[in-house]
């Protein structure tokens, strides 16, 4: 019976709170207003009992101690009936107060507080004087590659997210956020888009279209960059007042073919990086083997800068004792004249001829969305044989040379020249895929050229593993793109998380020899030119004077980029965060 009772009690007492909220406080305060009256109201009827008269303002001063389980003892039954009633009002009570006393404390101070304390959080506006900032409108991989390099380079920045429990959560990761509908002209005004340097949205394209479209409704400063998937979408974006827009299939897919290239020693220019060639070359079969760097001289010889040597996706940063291998391929960077001098001396014309279908190089594509169908349009208008397998016709059919089937059987690679290819380009949205697809074809052709997509960072060095020579992705690909836009700059990416960048000549390095930096100890970047008047120059000798109002040329991995900004830019790794977190910083009053 005790236990049935107290059940009953709680499921009395706990009924009034579901859904919570000011209601909730309502009614239980009612049922202990209810329950003060009929207890004060048995009181009255037990002391009859007993033979004693007492006023209500006595009964419902003994109810209300006894339920507070304060017990003064003035007013106490006789008997047991009214003994065993005033333990029924005394546990009775001592639920009603645990409760009561709890719930409306959590009302009235901790949920305004810790509304308070969100909105702190998850502002609605930026401060009036905030500038020269980027607007986000989402957090995809995309986004977060972009927010790294706007961080390396002191770029305010800001993410627009329409749940307010979200933003808080977000800016408790660390991000700058603020609150507000992706398509309402008001959110644009408090986030300053008028004085924003770009707002980067990469959703759908109706999506794209209608955050464009509102934004230009309130101002017409800074740029718009968005992505779109289908060419339709293009013309649509533009009218909507989209000042770049970035198609990304067509990015990775032309970024895989211009890195297709024979295995010879002749230079294969690969990309271009303001008047600076990046050229990769083979040492099979030359004199280069078995020598140092330091022993090759090739930058007093040619004025070309060995920058790096790949050795089966993984790259060497050049150092002075690196020692050149058979199966090495050097990166260069130099000027046009000075990688054709250096093919004068080394290049060996004589191929073998593999990997070849009647004469021309054979690629074979695996996979036909948007990023394979790219890629083959590229070769073949650089006069590239190719075919392209997919297990959907009708995303192939229409392309010469197509394969249906699946890649990973063993047949349909046969029928598409897997046997004869010099390279194979595989692009399927999905990285486990891709990962089993490298591991096959690298089984099978060791001496293939293999190059990859990823959509994750984490399974870029599992691509590598796996046998990749080349990995990239779209976040990487296309945040380099809105990069460049925003700072007309000539960012260039060669591999996923190896970059060539340039940079303003920091303070501490003007007016140094280059030889007394030591950059590439300290930060693993390597110098490959210095720009001037707008002209490059790649003659850096040790003794070379690094100019005041100069900008540097660097080549180097994400850890090296980070280290030198650390070093020589940003005067320690976490100023940026001060300077974020300065100009990001809300309090209640400003969360409007």
């Amino acid at each position: 019976m005790p236990v049935k009772f107290a059940t009953s009690m709680l499921s009395m007492l706990s009924a009034p709170l579901a859904g919570g909220g000011p209601r909730a406080m309502i009614r239980l305060i009612l049922i202990f207003v209810a329950s003060v009256l009929v207890f004060s109201t048995g009181f009255h009827a037990i002391m009859a009992l007993e033979g004693r008269d007492f006023t209500w303002w006595t009964s419902i001063y003994w109810t209300l101690v006894t339920m507070s389980t304060l017990g003064f003892g003035d007013i106490v039954f006789e008997s047991d009936l009214g003994r065993m009633y005033s333990v029924l009002v005394l546990l009775t009570g001592a639920l009603l107060i645990l409760i009561l006393l709890p719930f409306t404390f959590i009302q009235l101070v901790y949920v305004p507080w810790s509304e308070a304390m969100r909105e702190a959080r998850a502002p609605r506006s930026l401060p009036d004087d905030t500038h020269g900032h980027i607007i986000f409108t989402g957090r995809g991989a995309m986004e977060l590659v972009l927010m790294r390099r706007a961080e390396l380079s002191g770029v305010p920045y800001v993410l627009l997210v329409e749940d307010s429990d979200e933003a808080a959560s977000l800016h408790d990761e660390g991000f700058p956020v603020m609150v507000g509908e992706l398509d309402e002209p008001d959110t644009y005004r408090a986030a300053q888009a008028h004085r924003a340097a770009m707002l980067l949205t990469t959703r759908s394209d109706e999506a794209n279209t209608n955050i464009v479209f509102t934004l230009r409704e309130v101002t017409d400063a800074g740029l718009a960059v968005t992505t779109a998937n289908a060419e339709d979408a293009v013309d649509v974006l533009e009218l909507a007042g989209a000042d770049r827009i970035i198609r990304l299939g067509e990015l990775l897919g032309g970024a895989f073919a211009r890195r297709i290239l024979a295995p010879t020693a002749r230079c294969s220019t690969i990309s271009t990086f303001e008047d600076l060639d990046i050229a990769e070359t083979s040492a099979a079969g030359t004199e280069l083997v078995g020598r140092s760097l330091a022993e090759l001289d090739l930058r007093e010889r040619f004025g070309v800068s060995v920058v790096g040597v790949w050795d089966r996706g993984s790259l060497q940063i050049a150092t002075p004792q690196l020692r050149i291998e058979e199966t090495s391929i050097l990166l260069l960077a130099g000027r046009r004249q000075a990688l054709a001098a250096y093919d004068d001396a080394y290049a060996d014309d004589h191929d073998s001829g593999h990997g070849t279908l009647d004469g021309q190089p054979l690629v074979v594509v695996l996979g036909g969305g948007r990023v394979g169908r790219a890629a083959v349009r590229t070769l073949r208008e650089a006069g590239t044989r190719c075919r392209i397998v997919d297990r959907l016709p009708e995303r192939i059919a229409h392309l010469d040379g197509h394969v249906i089937g699946d890649a990973a059987d063993l047949d349909v690679l046969r029928e598409a020249g897997i046997d004869e290819a010099s390279a194979v380009i595989i692009t399927t949205h999905d990285d486990d895929t891709n990962i089993y697809l490298t591991l096959y074809c690298r089984k099978l052709r060791p001496d293939i050229e293999i190059l990859g997509r990823v959509a994750l960072d984490r399974n870029v060095s599992t691509m590598h593993r796996a046998g990749a020579d080349f990995v990239l992705s779209y976040a990487s690909t296309g945040a380099i793109e809105a990069w460049n836009a925003l700072r007309h700059d000539s960012t260039l990416l060669l591999a996923e998380g190896l970059v060539v960048f340039r940079v303003a000549m920091p303070e501490s390095l003007a007016t140094k020899r280059l030889g007394d930096t030591d950059i590439p100890a300290h930060t693993g970047c390597t110098v490959i030119g210095i720009l001037t008047d707008g002209a490059c120059q790649t003659d850096l000798g040790a003794d070379r004077v690094l100019p005041r109002n100069a900008e540097l040329v660097l080549i180097g991995d994400d850890r090296a980029e980070q280290r030198f900004y650390d070093r020589y830019i940003n005067g320690g790794p976490d100023s940026w965060l001060r300077r974020v977190g300065q100009k990001f910083r809300f309090d209640a009053r400003q969360a409007t």
